[in-house]
């Protein structure tokens, strides 16, 4: 009796441990076939690259990436260190209280916002989170936000998109900082045209009355005041001035901004 019940002990443990070795095996099995159908690929120029980003494209990204001194609005980078804002935020009064971006709008940073938004590359919104959290995460922190609120797109060009690039972004940041992310306090009202094809005083006109609260703020939490605005790209800051601008009358109280890149000003 005993020694049918040290071998069924014993079975139990050396099943488990099968178990696990089976379950190990498969994983590594199926990281192998995901490397031959699927291989890692770089975000910015497309080519396989077993190493994510390629060494050009690395190099390449490296002279884009926002350091100090940079406007203590916005985050553009700034010539002189004595200045506290870029010419845009002098001349411009913003709605949100602050926000940063990784890189300058050029090549091969827009090369590769541009495939996430119009041709389904997906996975590209994983690396950008990685890459804010990697470079923002204390001042993050800092700002001691209660959640994450991505810029709606409105349905018509939801539809046709199939997702909202903004949303995957934030949903990946999230993940990784722990921050919830509400996707539908604020919504596009009005269908607004593409932004690239205007200039600044048109692409403020163009935004005006375009988002509108999109939940109930008597239904949020009391203490529920600081948020932010997650988008890829910050041009003149009319978007997120107009999408602060609602999550102010909802009765948030600070409203900042995270962006993959950002333009050189206007």
């Amino acid at each position: 009796m005993i020694i049918e019940k040290y071998n069924k002990k014993k079975n139990v443990k050396y099943n488990k441990k099968y178990e696990k070795s089976r379950e190990r095996q498969g994983e590594i099995w199926s990281e192998k076939v995901l490397d031959i159908f699927w291989p890692s690929i770089c975000p910015f120029c497309g080519k396989v690259n077993r190493g994510g980003v390629c060494p050009l494209c690395r190099k390449a990204v490296e002279k884009l990436e926002i350091h100090e001194p940079r406007c203590l609005k916005c985050g553009k980078p700034i010539r002189c260190e004595e200045r506290e804002f870029c010419h845009d935020c002098y001349n411009t009064e913003h709605i949100y209280e602050r926000g940063v971006s990784v890189w300058l709008h050029k090549p091969p940073v827009n090369q590769a916002i541009y495939q996430l938004k119009y041709h389904n590359q997906r996975y590209v919104a994983k690396y950008f989170a990685q890459e804010i959290c990697i470079k923002y995460a204390e001042e993050i922190r800092r700002w001691r936000p209660q959640a994450l609120v991505p810029v709606p797109l409105h349905r018509k060009r939801r539809r046709k998109r199939g997702y909202n690039q903004a949303e995957l972004l934030a949903e990946e940041i999230g993940k990784i900082l722990g921050i919830p992310v509400v996707a539908n306090l604020v919504k596009r009202v009005h269908y607004t045209g593409y932004q690239k094809k205007l200039d600044p005083i048109g692409r403020k006109k163009n935004l005006e009355h375009a988002f509108a609260p999109g939940g109930d703020p008597d239904r949020l939490p009391t203490d529920f005041q600081r948020v932010i605005i997650i988008d890829d790209i910050y041009t003149t800051g009319n978007t997120v001035d107009q999408v602060a601008k609602v999550l102010k009358t909802m009765g948030f109280q600070k409203v900042y901004f995270l962006t993959i890149s950002i333009g050189q000003g206007y």
